[in-house]
């Protein structure tokens, strides 16, 4: 089932996706809902970030020809860090260019989404608190990361956390190809095979650390090929099986 976020008028709701319709959902996807009857056509709704995340937990270095990429040894534990909900946008919305930072990069991914709860489960748990899976694009000043030393004004800016189109339930996470192209042509392309802690590891190992809420976002990393974007152009990551997440940037502050 593909879940969505949308806008029509004044009113947000969620919706299922079937082909270029959807039908309204009443209630809480993360709790007890009705599917409605009556159908709109996507065209007739604007189509919303997927959820609303109370934070998003990113996974730096996770896969193993990225870290090849930076020249950095593998990490022998995740290195986690967290970008505010305030960086939450979905799709065909625009990335701004921070008026602080000269290079600010795409970095294609693919987002967990929790659907109840979760603390201190282990990996064989884990599947049962996952919701689904979509697109995740964990921009980044690159420039302001490297002379921070830490990321979070680097990767906590407004924008810099485009998610989307949808939110899939029946995916298989293990052997997922994730691809990011920059005006239309391919600059990542990767497996979830790569990575050096896969998701069930990965929403164990953090809810150990922190409880993970309804909605909240895991962006599991990203694959090598990483590189700058400017002003005007388009990004966009596709996963199978999800869809495509598509958001132009446009001018600094």
């Amino acid at each position: 089932m593909k879940f969505g976020r949308f806008k029509k008028g004044a009113d947000n709701f969620y919706g299922t996706v079937e082909d270029d319709h959807v039908r309204e959902i009443t209630g809480d996807i993360f709790g007890q809902y009705t599917i409605l009857n009556k159908k709109l056509s996507l065209k007739e709704v604007e189509t919303l970030a997927p959820c609303v995340p109370s934070k998003i937990i990113a996974v730096g270095l996770n896969y193993r020809l990225h870290a090849e990429e930076v020249k950095m040894e593998l990490p022998e534990e995740p290195i986690l860090f967290l970008k505010p909900s305030t960086s939450v946008i979905g799709p065909e919305q625009n990335i701004r260019y921070p008026a602080m930072s000269k290079r600010v990069d795409y970095e294609g991914e693919l987002g967990v989404v929790i659907g109840k709860a979760c603390q201190s489960v282990s990996a064989e748990q884990a599947p049962d608190y996952i919701l689904g899976y979509t697109c995740f694009n964990d921009v980044t000043a690159r420039d302001l990361q490297k002379k921070d030393k830490q990321w979070t004004r680097a990767k906590g800016f407004d924008t810099f956390a485009p998610m989307g189109p949808f939110i899939e339930t029946d995916f298989d996470p293990a052997n997922a190809i994730i691809e990011t192209y920059l005006n239309g042509e391919k600059k990542q392309s990767g497996s979830t095979s790569d990575l050096i802690f896969p998701v069930f590891f990965l929403v164990s190992f953090i809810s150990h650390v922190m409880t993970l809420l309804p909605g909240d976002v895991i962006a599991t990393g990203t694959p090598s090929g990483i590189g700058p974007m400017q002003v005007g152009d388009v990004v966009e990551v596709k996963i199978d099986g999800i869809g495509t997440l598509r958001n132009t940037v446009t001018n600094r502050e």
